[in-house]
């Protein structure tokens, strides 16, 4: 894992911390730590504002093999500010 995730690996990611430029790295090794771990449901906080985060994020989880799926949150898990992810075992 690199450096700068500094957050426990505990299934919910906040990316409000990191640099728009560090989430194509940051997403894919946290996810998989957290595969590692048994961690299967993880949540990304990735916030509303215009959505492009939101978009950037989805179109990195389209591309994981260990991903099965993943959702907008349900309204009281950040609503369309977080993306529910479900990984493979």
């Amino acid at each position: 894992m690199n450096d700068f995730i500094a957050q426990p690996i505990n299934g919910v990611l906040d990316l409000h911390t990191f640099q728009p430029g560090e989430v194509k790295d940051l997403v894919p090794e946290y996810l998989a730590e957290c595969q590692k771990r048994g961690i299967l449901q993880v949540r990304i906080i990735h916030g509303k504002g215009i959505g492009t985060l939101r978009r950037t994020v989805q179109s990195i989880l389209e591309k994981l093999a260990y991903v099965d799926s993943f959702k907008t949150a349900e309204d009281d898990a950040g609503g369309w500010g977080a993306t529910i992810v479900t990984l493979r075992r």
